[in-house]
């Protein structure tokens, strides 16, 4: 039983380490982006995300951008501004930032046409989207109820959604 947990605890470290690089990843992408046409970049889902133990050990997910969106205000804690809304009703002018950074978002909403507008909203209001969540290998985002949807940006720009079984 023992080397299953331990392999399983292994498999899990390897994963959260991937997410971790992919998150920082695309910030820094999307902030370089942002940079470069001169204008904003909007981070959606806030660096401290809702995960009280990242707050607590002060490791943020990603940076915070020029703006960052959450529906709840300590998730953008120490961050330039910050918007409180729903990422499918961005309240900012049409292509008002260079880059939007969606990160561990869109997974919570409830089913794909959902997702779908989110994703229209995101293209609405920046020039370039960037989107991360959970990679389908991780063990605690198939333990999370609140997950309902798999999603993956591909390398082209296009986005995989898959509603998860309930």
């Amino acid at each position: 039983m023992w080397p299953l947990l331990l392999g399983m605890l292994g498999w899990q470290a390897l994963v959260l380490y991937g997410e971790g690089k992919e998150r920082w990843r695309a910030y820094e992408s999307a902030r370089a982006y942002a940079d470069g046409v001169g204008k904003p970049l909007l981070v959606v889902g806030g660096r401290w995300g809702a995960n009280p133990l990242r707050r607590l050990l002060r490791i943020p997910a990603h940076g915070c951008g020029d703006i960052c969106l959450d529906t709840e205000e300590h998730a953008c804690t120490g961050c330039p501004a910050f918007i409180a809304a729903d990422i499918r009703d961005i309240p900012l002018p049409d292509k008002y930032a260079g880059a939007a950074l969606a990160s561990h978002v869109l997974e919570h909403l409830p089913t794909i046409e959902d997702a779908q507008k989110a994703i229209a909203e995101l293209h609405r209001v920046a020039d370039a989207v960037y989107i991360v969540s959970p990679f389908k290998q991780d063990i605690l985002a198939w333990l999370i109820p609140e997950h309902h949807l798999w999603v993956e940006q591909r390398p082209d720009g296009s986005v995989f959604l898959e509603q998860r079984d309930s």
